[in-house]
């Protein structure tokens, strides 16, 4: 099926399809199409929104049999199978022969997206741990020096997952600047990342690197790999005077900057409109938590940016818009922009 065929078809399925990315839409033509259309033939619709019990019920149900099936002994080895580095082979096998996608989606008239990201929250072993206690910070110091950068290890020991140790203990280990950055931070910063990329090319045979430094016409680099699993702790290390977040932080403003030409993409009518579409965008969505969100299609919304860019914009309409909102569940925070603050920002623009 060609791109435009799936969307038309998927577009009476979910009405927002033709402003989703190509990736995206050709994962739910293979993945969701024809269960979306067995379940019309049941009378059934396409749900979004906060998952019922009955389905959680389903969830549980697909993911034991799978497991009865294939012998896999944990729920976790499937949703999370990267922490089994042993057995991840064995594993991926196992769910490509047993069609994984398709048992996981079972009776659940759901994008398989929703649906998959539903499983991994239910059963998460490491989920809900919640801020680190100051006790728990100085046994993570004490295990690091017993231990180096043995992650796995240290994980076993704080019952925390590897990437959450190892970005904590970055955070804890030495004093960090938190005011504004030098301009030989940023260039530090500059040269982190670009020796990432340039690692990187090598290893896959490229000849050349474009350094960030680059206008937006020399990019090589599909922006999104710019701005999505890089190795912050290492990038970090470089730069020497900020924590890893920071360092995440100020790279998406920079490459904001370069993919955007510097243009400012948030102020004036087009900041109004822009958080008008990004509120009924994500009430259309009627999501429970911010976790079930593809912020990269939202990115759409202002052009092409990193999802970090959007996800920040957000953050700030709902801290500057909602009262209490740490208090309020996400779909909470949706619901009392969609109510309060939207019918304002429409009236100013």
């Amino acid at each position: 099926m060609d791109l435009e065929t799936a969307k038309q078809e998927l577009e009476e399925f979910i009405p927002h399809v033709r402003t989703m990315s190509e990736n995206s839409v050709k994962k739910m033509a293979g993945r969701d199409l024809m269960r979306f259309k067995q379940f019309k033939k049941q009378g059934i619709g396409v749900k979004f929104g906060k998952f019922s019990q009955k389905e959680n019920n389903q969830i549980q149900k697909n993911i034991e049999g799978f497991l009865s099936i294939t012998g896999i002994d944990r729920a976790e080895k499937l949703l999370f199978t990267w922490r089994y580095p042993e057995e991840k082979e064995r594993i991926n096998r196992l769910k490509a022969e047993h069609h994984f996608c398709e048992k996981l989606s079972e009776n659940i008239p759901r994008p398989w997206r929703l649906i998959y990201y539903r499983a991994r929250k239910m059963f998460d072993s490491l989920n809900y741990k919640g801020k680190y206690t100051k006790e728990e910070k100085e046994k993570l110091k004490k295990y690091h020096a017993l231990h180096g950068n043995d992650w796995k290890k240290i994980s076993g020991m704080m019952s925390r997952s590897n990437l959450s140790v190892a970005m904590k203990y970055s955070e804890i280990k030495s004093p960090i600047n938190y005011g504004p950055w030098s301009k030989e931070e940023t260039q530090k910063l500059m040269h982190a990342v670009e020796e990432v990329f340039r690692k990187r090319l090598e290893m896959e045979g490229a000849n050349s690197l474009p350094s960030p430094d680059k206008s937006h016409g020399d990019h090589l680099i599909d922006p999104e790999k710019l701005s999505q699993k890089l190795p912050w702790t290492e990038i970090e290390a470089e730069v020497g005077t900020r924590y890893w977040r920071q360092c995440k932080q100020k790279w998406n403003t920079i490459l904001t900057n370069k993919l955007t030409k510097g243009h400012q993409l948030y102020v004036g009518a087009k900041g109004l409109q822009t958080k008008i579409d990004l509120i009924k965008r994500l009430y259309e969505m009627k999501v429970e938590d911010a976790d079930e969100v593809n912020w990269e299609e939202l990115s759409s919304i202002v052009g092409d940016v990193p999802k970090t860019y959007i996800q920040s914009k957000f953050y700030k309409l709902k801290v500057n818009s909602v009262p209490f909102w740490q208090k309020k569940t996400f779909s909470e925070i949706i619901a009392y922009l969609y109510e309060e603050k939207l019918p304002e920002l429409e009236e100013k623009l």
